[in-house]
């Protein structure tokens, strides 16, 4: 583990000493944005389906118990994250049913709880979406259409509440790793901060060691959280995937999920 922190830490030592280069997602958008009450209104809202949510694990939306967890996540998120002014975080695994896209829509749904935060959710595997189908959403987004310049928010999102916007994608896309890579993605992300100017971003990227997608996206983030799953994620797909990410960003941490224990009570709670 002390190799670990330390090949991270020279990572993060040399990402800073290099020179800042542009970053096109910073940049503002050539056209002047709409006033951002109006730019959140424009987005559809809906009412999710709390009995589908919970069948699918999402359970953040209305609080509680069954929300602690996430809440704690959500606290230590912000807490890394705001002294340092930063915005957009990456969700990833090493590998796919490791869990991110339910810990992205908790802590999305958590941190919507909190009126003074918003938070803009973009599904970006685009090559496996799922995030429409376990919310309960029956709609014809895509992200890609989105990134691409071919479509508006307004067509390709939904609005939960007045602070929380999911950016899904129903079908999957062609060549998502060359979207990624090209220059219409900056100019996405910088329409979406300068329109929407949301607390929180968050990226539900696709796994890690699957193909090269989230590795061209990295590099767009403040930071990432990895997600692993228990009794399937081994220790060198973490190590892996840790270096990985420390060479583009800032790891925030690593959330340890499907774990089984014995609360003494009911042998068989699974969380």
């Amino acid at each position: 583990m002390e190799r670990i922190q330390s090949a991270i830490a020279k990572a993060r030592e040399s990402r800073e000493s290099e020179p800042k280069r542009s970053d096109p997602g910073r940049r503002p958008p050539a056209e002047a944005a709409p006033p951002r009450d109006e730019a959140w209104a424009a987005i559809p809202a809906v009412e999710l389906d709390r009995r589908l949510l919970k069948e699918n694990r999402i359970v953040a939306l209305g609080g509680g118990a069954e929300a602690t967890a996430f809440d704690i996540l959500r606290t230590r998120t912000v807490q890394q994250m705001r002294p340092k002014s930063w915005k957009r975080l990456a969700i990833t695994s090493p590998t796919p049913g490791c869990g991110k896209s339910m810990i992205a829509a908790n802590l999305a749904l958590s941190l919507a709880r909190q009126p003074e935060t918003s938070a803009i959710v973009v599904e970006m595997d685009m090559r496996r979406p799922a995030l429409a189908q376990t919310l309960g959403l029956n709609v014809r987004h895509s992200v890609a259409d989105l990134m691409s310049g071919h479509g508006e928010m307004k067509d390709n999102a939904v609005r939960v509440g007045n602070n929380l916007i999911f950016a899904t994608s129903q079908t999957p896309a062609q060549n998502p790793s060359d979207l990624l890579q090209s220059a219409s993605i900056g100019q996405f992300l910088a329409d979406l901060d300068a329109r929407f100017d949301p607390t929180f971003i968050i990226f539900d990227t696709p796994p890690l060691l699957v193909n090269d997608d989230t590795l061209a996206f990295l590099g767009h983030v403040d930071c990432a959280l990895l997600v692993a799953g228990a009794e399937t994620t081994s220790i060198k797909e973490v190590d892996r995937c840790e270096r990985e990410i420390a060479a583009h960003t800032d790891v925030l941490g690593v959330i340890l999920n499907k774990c089984r224990y014995m609360s003494g009570e009911n042998p068989g709670e699974y969380y």
